[in-house]
């Protein structure tokens, strides 16, 4: 299946990020948030993007134009018809997810594949409630979208071959190096690193060193290029706990309880870059 044009539901970090990726790579983008704010916001961001690509020379202005001229924003969903996938990039949250892609599967062809870029939730559990099982999968970019080489491609225990290879082929024309796992909570990147960084939250905690010394430690002791900490709030310190939450529901396994610091910082609103504010201050 020959993918040139992709809907994406969602003009937030993800959504435009995906959206960049898509656009700058030749392929034709409507992306779809909930008011004109939002979409017009998501595109200025690319806008940005782009011209710190292009002051860097990794990108010219005529390539900054024809990647701009095949996004096109819309509030209406209707204006995902004519995209062969459709990717959700939507809050971490299932019932809002469900909501969305009812919605979607209801609206496009039969022949549309439909992808969740969701980070922990069962691509199985999500692709029951449509109506095309075998196309849906699961494409978890990682944030910076045209920064990070990496997709997971997760296949739902009804995903198809089919489907599979055509999302596949897609991420490897984006430039991203994608990876295939099974579905499980987390999936393969997540369930290792986000229960690092909840332990990280229980050592600062614990008062056993400063956080710039724990993601210091971490840097030039483990070679990792951000520390956990570092790392929570360029994620979003909702997000990290959101993960932790679905992990110690779906697996009943203590290990992964969220930290108490981590819940209370979330509490207070301290959710790390997007609020100015998390374990460092923006």
């Amino acid at each position: 299946m020959s993918i040139n044009t992709v809907g994406i539901i969602g003009a937030g970090t993800m959504g435009n990020g995906i959206a960049q990726a898509c656009a700058v790579s030749g392929i034709n983008v409507v992306m779809v948030d909930i008011s004109d704010a939002a979409v017009s916001k998501g595109l200025a961001t690319i806008s940005s993007s782009l011209e710190r690509l292009i002051k860097k020379e990794k990108l010219t202005p005529e390539q900054r134009d024809a990647a701009l001229s095949r996004i096109k924003i819309s509030t209406q969903y209707d204006d995902l018809k004519s995209a062969q996938l459709v990717i959700e990039a939507a809050t971490e949250n299932y019932d809002l997810k469900v909501k969305i892609l009812k919605q979607i599967d209801a609206l496009v062809g039969a022949e549309v594949i439909i992808a969740s870029n969701t980070s922990s939730i069962s691509i199985t559990k999500l692709a029951a409630v449509t109506g095309r099982p075998d196309r849906f999968i699961g494409m978890h970019f990682f944030n910076p979208v045209p920064l990070m080489a990496l997709v997971e491609i997760i296949r739902g225990l009804q995903t198809s071959d089919a489907t599979h290879a055509a999302v596949q082929a897609l991420a490897q024309a984006l430039g991203k190096s994608p990876i295939t796992v099974k579905n499980a909570p987390g999936f393969v990147v997540n369930r290792i690193l986000v229960p690092m960084i909840n332990e990280a939250f229980f050592v600062l905690s614990e008062g056993l060193a400063t956080a710039e010394d724990i993601d210091a430690g971490m840097k030039l002791g483990c070679n990792q290029p951000i520390g956990p900490l570092a790392l929570a709030d360029m994620i979003g310190l909702d997000v990290c706990l959101a993960v932790m939450e679905v992990y110690l529901n779906e697996f009943g396994d203590s290990k992964y309880r969220p930290c108490p610091l981590l819940k209370e910082m979330v509490a207070a609103g301290h959710l790390g870059r997007k609020t100015g504010r998390g374990v460092y201050t923006y």
